[in-house]
């Protein structure tokens, strides 16, 4: 069998699987410190990181799709919990983000398993600036949807660690975290790049939402409206921290709920994409 076949075989079980070793070696690690956990912990991500860029690479699933669109946002926060897991060696990095990764690429699988057999981005009466705006519009909505994801991660530990501090634990005790001005830092600087990001994200969008659909089809899709209201949300949470000067709590909260609005916009499906149709 060659490499180019094998490559074709891997497939969302793979993946999962490889980032499931990885974590629960990095619980192994915490349970009973050993530097071999660590290292056999980055060896099973490093080969989860390879079969899911391989896998996006030759299937080159479609942003349109759902489980393209959050296929390709695990793999940015694969990305994210390989560096961090590498740079913040003292910390358990990928015990938060590691979850969030296999969770979604178990999403994945479920919505392709749901998906018409040939669905696809209904690109083939595009001009060519339509495409290019469209992948632009595709980058932005992913690289926000990367930020809200960064935000909810850091609201999690924010909300642990906060509750340790309140409860006096020793930190000798308990999993290593980052302090709770840093992960209020990555949490105030998440919500700052995602909201210009989703922002443009929706206005290149509405621009290229096809005109042969109704009303109904195009604003009042699940995809559109969803989108529409983790906007929204994300200009509450904006004006809470910097108009109101609410607790960083209550803000924690707010972003984990825009986590999960986030979710409900990308499984939904898009306007664009078109399945078993013809």
């Amino acid at each position: 069998m060659t490499t180019t076949e094998i490559v074709k075989n891997i497939h969302h079980y793979c993946i999962g699987l490889s980032y499931l070793c990885a974590f629960l070696l990095e619980i192994a690690r915490l349970l009973w410190p050993a530097r071999g956990w660590r290292v056999a912990g980055l060896v099973f991500g490093a080969a989860g990181l390879f079969a899911h860029t391989a896998y996006l690479l030759v299937q080159q699933p479609s942003p349109a799709v759902p489980s393209g669109s959050v296929l390709m946002l695990a793999w940015v926060l694969a990305l994210f919990y390989f560096y961090g897991t590498v740079h913040h060696a003292k910390q358990a990095w990928a015990v938060f983000v590691l979850p969030v990764v296999i969770g979604l690429v178990a999403v994945s699988r479920i919505l392709l398993t749901a998906e018409p057999e040939h669905a696809a981005f209904d690109v083939g009466e595009w001009a060519s600036g339509e495409r290019f705006w469209g992948g632009v519009h595709g980058l932005l909505i992913l690289f926000a949807s990367v930020g809200v994801s960064v935000s909810f991660l850091a609201s999690m530990m924010y909300l642990i660690q906060a509750r340790r501090l309140r409860n006096k634990v020793s930190p000798g005790t308990v999993v290593p975290m980052l302090s709770l001005e840093r992960l209020e830092t990555m949490n105030r600087r998440a919500l700052n790049i995602a909201f210009p990001l989703l922002t443009a994200g929706l206005l290149v969008g509405t621009l290229l939402l096809p005109h042969g659909l109704s009303f109904g089809d195009n604003w009042l899709s699940l995809k559109v409206l969803s989108t529409a209201g983790l906007w929204l949300e994300f200009l509450v949470l904006l004006y809470l921290r910097y108009g109101a000067h609410v607790p960083a709590r209550r803000l924690a909260l707010f972003s984990i709920a825009a986590f999960g609005l986030l979710l409900v916009a990308l499984a939904a499906s898009h306007p664009f994409a078109i399945g078993g149709v013809k």
